[in-house]
């Protein structure tokens, strides 16, 4: 293996900090879409703006594939994208932005469980210790809610399982870039990826939802469709781009561990925008951080 330089160094955490304004952003992004549109829409739209925006540099490359990178590619477009989509705006619905920007903090630990599972990776006992810590605040998050105690039992928010479960997408989404693609370029994963979900997210869009009529006819809705389609450029198509050639340079793990910076800028987004975050939503905003941070730490 190669020596990492300081200036390979910087280019990484520099890479993992856009990453972190840009996917910190998606989350208020995702609610102001969901002010006119339902999340299926906003989630079929996202992908939608993203395939298209990358339309010049993946259909030249698709001819190039082989079926094995085309089965792939199908898996990483819908565990990395596709159905994320979907479950982030479904979750949106009964959870704040900010909130859903901490929960998502998840990922490096479902990359390292999934990776143990299927990718013949190993658990250190600092991942352990590490993923109880962020069990602990995750739980807390859930069920802390206006009006109850932290100690309280409020019931469990089950939209946060959404949440949970895009997380474990992403989870899969990281170890088959990894140790799939060793000759694919970033972009190509990016694009193609993309390519191949394109048809589903656009028929749905189309014949599944009343989108055309909303866009048409609805006040606001062309300043939603903005929103959303910054979301699917930005916030999809050009930071996966840059999000899978970090893949490509580090560790799943330290590619994943965006997610933990990415809470920070969702919170900012959530508090300039009203939402009001209670004390014991801190406390589980902390455990997760910190035991992400530390489970992934050298």
């Amino acid at each position: 293996m190669s020596k990492i330089t300081n200036d390979d160094s910087l280019k990484n955490w520099g890479m993992l900090i856009l990453l972190a304004l840009v996917w910190g952003s998606s989350f208020i992004l995702i609610k102001r879409g969901l002010e006119v549109f339902t999340p299926g829409e906003v989630g079929a739209y996202r992908i939608v703006a993203a395939a298209s925006f990358l339309l010049p540099l993946s259909l030249p490359r698709f001819k190039n594939l082989n079926k094995h990178q085309l089965f792939y590619l199908v898996i990483v477009g819908l565990v990395g994208s596709f159905i994320p989509a979907f479950l982030f705006a479904k979750a949106q619905t009964q959870l704040s932005s900010s909130l859903t920007g901490v929960l998502n903090a998840l990922t490096p630990l479902a990359v390292v469980v999934i990776g143990a599972l299927f990718f013949g990776s190993k658990i250190t006992k600092r991942n352990g210790l590490g993923l109880a810590i962020a069990f602990i605040g995750v739980f807390i998050l859930v069920i802390v809610k206006e009006g109850a105690g932290l100690t309280s039992f409020a019931g469990i928010n089950t939209y946060a399982l959404f949440v949970i479960l895009a997380c474990i997408c992403y989870g899969f989404n990281l170890n088959i870039i990894k140790f799939k693609f060793e000759l694919l370029k970033p972009i190509e994963i990016t694009a193609i990826s993309l390519l191949l979900v394109l048809p589903v997210a656009l028929f749905y869009l189309i014949l599944g939802t009343d989108f055309s009529y909303k866009v048409a006819n609805v006040p606001g809705a062309w300043k939603a469709l903005g929103y959303v389609t910054l979301l699917g450029v930005l916030g999809t198509a050009l930071a996966l781009i840059l999000f899978n050639m970090m893949v490509k340079r580090v560790t799943p793990v330290f590619a994943s561990s965006v997610t933990y910076l990415i809470p920070i800028v969702a919170i900012i987004w959530g508090v300039l925008d009203g939402e009001v975050l209670l004390f014991g939503h801190y406390i589980g905003i902390a455990a997760v951080i910190l035991g992400v941070w530390y489970g992934n730490r050298k």
